[in-house]
């Protein structure tokens, strides 16, 4: 299991989740953030920090945001080798 970023996310960018994550499995493009779930430990540390309330374990993600368990999955394995992990708190734009 892992968790999901979904659709509150977009073009919100807020970036206190990760922060708190361990692993360091958050990945950013210019839409919105994207966790690994080949590198989340489904610790959970990220969901209590998100201000939009967009982060779910994968099997508890809304029905009407299915797919951004996918999206998570194939966005952070493009944005991976392209070195897009996000570590630290961003300026909000």
């Amino acid at each position: 299991m892992a968790h999901v970023v979904t659709e509150p996310c977009v073009n919100c960018k807020y970036t206190d989740c990760v922060v708190v994550c361990p692993m360091e499995c958050f990945y950013g493009d210019d839409r919105q953030l994207y966790i690994d779930p080949d590198d989340c430990i489904d610790c959970g540390a990220c969901v209590p920090e998100c201000p939009v309330e967009a982060i779910f374990l994968d099997a508890e993600v809304p029905d009407r945001w299915a797919g951004y368990v996918q999206l998570n999955a194939d966005r952070a394995t493009v944005l991976k080798p392209g070195g897009a992990r996000v570590t630290e708190k961003q300026p909000r734009a």
